[in-house]
């Protein structure tokens, strides 16, 4: 029994006390920074609905590249933009598209990095869906699941052959992760690991990065095959699923409104987990920050913490190279 009821204040008022028993630390290695890789050479162009970051092409995306590494930042993940769309999104497994391109340079100039791919139709589709649109029986449009998991092995591939560490399908197509595991390990690529977008829910916070990855829908939503944001039980279906096709990492998305999910997936499965705090929750700090309402530091600090405490032993955020910096002091 505790007697002395005033210890723990008495701890909280000594900075080396706090500090030392301190239970939930964020650091640089927790961390991953997502990059937007454009065709062309020495791009670096601001998004205007995400401050602070950029469309690079993969030259400079090197750059940045060891600018993270510099940090103590361990990992990148990669989204490409296509020179053209077209209908079936072709750029996404060019083995010249700018995702393999830009890991190519990176394995050569950082190759402690890991580097890991977004695999997904969006960015390149001309009707901005995650896969194959056809015509449904009432004539309504629906994304093919068969077809386009077709497609994403096609592109994993690409990306494996290009030397990514980790590919990351984001489509939530059913059986993808099995499909991409067979056809990895069939191609002798048996060390290169899937990180799935296990339980990604079909957000209003994914705004900024549809026009950061030129990626919103011409028609439709993408409800038919996200998650609905009122479903718990189906996130740990979704998570056991991908388990057991051969996921090495898995992800809950978004990840402030799901903190609950994260927690859950991380009690009930004990398994590698991350957590990607996405374009919404990252706009709304820098916006917030520039109108001078909030502190940006102690907010960005505390945002993660409550990822990382929640169970997440990996957090995507682009807040990545600033929070390095932050915690660090």
């Amino acid at each position: 029994m505790i007697s002395d009821s005033a210890r723990p204040r008495r701890l909280r008022n000594l900075k080396w006390a706090r500090d030392m028993f301190r239970e939930t630390r964020v650091t640089a290695e927790n961390l991953v920074y997502p990059l937007f890789v454009t065709p062309g050479k020495k791009i670096k162009k601001e998004i205007s609905s995400m401050p602070g970051c950029f469309h690079v092409s993969a030259d400079e995306a090197a750059v940045e590249a060891g600018k993270c590494r510099d940090l103590g930042i361990n990992a990148l993940l990669m989204f490409g933009l296509p020179s053209k769309k077209d209908p079936l999104g072709k750029e996404a497994y060019d083995p010249k598209g700018p995702v393999p391109e830009a890991v190519r340079l990176i394995k050569r100039s950082v190759p402690e990095l890991a580097v890991i791919t977004d695999v997904c139709l969006c960015e390149y589709t001309s009707h901005g869906h995650c896969g194959v649109v056809k015509k449904g029986p009432g004539g309504d449009f629906l994304v093919d699941n068969d077809s386009t998991v077709e497609l994403l092995v096609k592109e994993a591939l690409v990306h494996a052959r290009a030397g990514a560490d980790l590919v990351a399908p984001s489509d939530m197509m059913d059986n993808r992760v099995g499909a991409i595991r067979r056809a990895l390990d069939g191609a002798g690529f048996q060390q290169t690991g899937i990180l799935s977008y296990a339980a990604k829910y079909s957000s209003a916070f994914y705004g900024p990065f549809r026009e950061a990855a030129e990626s919103a829908p011409q028609f439709g939503d993408r409800k038919t095959y996200q998650m609905d944001p009122a479903n718990f039980l189906e996130a740990l279906r979704e998570v056991e699923l991908d388990i057991m096709q051969g996921a090495d990492i898995v992800m809950v998305k978004p990840a402030l409104a799901y903190l609950d999910v994260l927690r859950a997936v991380k009690e009930k499965f004990q398994f590698p987990t991350a957590a990607y705090n996405v374009s919404g929750e990252y706009s709304m700090v820098k916006l917030a920050a520039q109108k001078g309402l909030i502190n940006e530091k102690a907010m960005v600090l505390e945002i993660l913490t409550s990822i990382k405490r929640a169970g997440a032993d990996m957090i995507i955020t682009y807040h990545a190279k600033e929070a390095a910096k932050w915690s660090a002091e």
